[in-house]
């Protein structure tokens, strides 16, 4: 299934840059394995040759992936964001109603989500639930570990 995904040009050119390097240097790799593994012997019996086959297949997929990821990224620049609500690319600073502590996050592709740099994904259930939403909005989001209630104090690039 293929859908638009919205990334900033650095994300675009390392996704590109990656795609590459699996095209030309991975397939090398993998081709140059398979080959060591048809050298030693009858391929009904040759493990070796079945994974080199394996690892084949899922990194075939891995372009496959990317390829299709690049096709339907949509750039994203900066100075184009609409700081009045939150969107791609914003950077939000909620509330947690029931501690009273507040987070920022950055609301990103899901290329691009980390965590632990405050980047989470446009398809969490966090950042859809904050999709939209304006400064001073009470946002419900249902997450896997039960019902939270944030508020939104900021909207930031």
């Amino acid at each position: 299934m293929s859908s638009i995904t919205y990334v900033t040009k650095e994300t675009l050119d390392q996704m590109i840059a990656e795609l590459n390097q699996l095209k030309s240097a991975g397939r090398s790799e993998i081709a140059k394995a398979i080959a060591e593994a048809r050298e030693k012997g009858d391929l009904k019996e040759n493990a070796e040759y079945d994974a080199a086959k394996e690892a084949q297949g899922h990194h075939e997929a891995k372009i496959s992936i990317l390829e299709n990821a690049v096709v339907n990224a949509r750039v994203i620049d900066i100075k184009d964001i609409d700081t009045s609500k939150v969107t791609v690319l914003s950077k939000v600073k909620i509330l947690n109603m029931k501690t009273k502590k507040s987070i920022e996050y950055q609301i990103v592709s899901e290329n691009e989500a980390d965590i632990k740099l405050g980047k989470i994904s446009v398809s969490s259930p966090i950042g859809k639930g904050l999709l939209g939403k304006k400064v001073a909005e009470v946002v419900e989001v249902t997450t896997p570990g039960g019902l939270m209630k944030f508020k939104v104090e900021h909207i930031s690039v």
